[in-house]
């Protein structure tokens, strides 16, 4: 039996692809790390386009809802939809330096979930205003 999808969201298995996309640097403050965090570059891996650390064991400090809508809402809601986080913790599961975006606005364009199924998303806004207080922001 078919099951209903939101016509944005398309969902397919196939061989992950990511390429780089410049426009991606467009991480929060919150998510850049810390001059302490980047000596210890033994098990870290930095996304060439958004300077994100994506260290094995990194874990948020503290946790808050989003109150309006911009574009790293919409980059978060993308992840959280996916079952991650935010991009810190898809880098660490997927093991990736990049995550493949749209370069006309930057938004998150395809996700692979944990069942390494994909989630393609559009080049607009898909976060609408009543589920912005549903994001979780998270600080490093």
């Amino acid at each position: 039996m078919p099951v209903d999808r939101p016509s944005e969201l398309m969902v397919t298995q196939e061989e992950p692809h990511i390429s780089e996309c410049p426009e991606e640097a467009h991480a929060l403050d919150e998510f850049n790390a810390s001059p302490k965090e980047e000596l210890n570059t033994s098990s870290t891996k930095m996304s060439e386009g958004s300077g994100v650390m994506a260290k094995a064991d990194t874990k948020p400090k503290a946790v808050h809802h989003a109150k309006k809508w911009s574009g790293d809402v919409e980059n978060l809601y993308r992840f959280q939809q996916a079952g991650y986080r935010d991009e810190v913790e898809y880098k660490q599961v997927k093991q990736v330096d990049m995550v493949e975006c749209w370069p006309e606005t930057g938004f998150v364009k395809k996700l692979q979930r944990r069942d390494n199924t994909f989630y393609y998303y559009n080049k607009q806004r898909e976060c609408e205003d009543e589920e912005v207080h549903n994001v979780k922001v998270y600080v490093y």
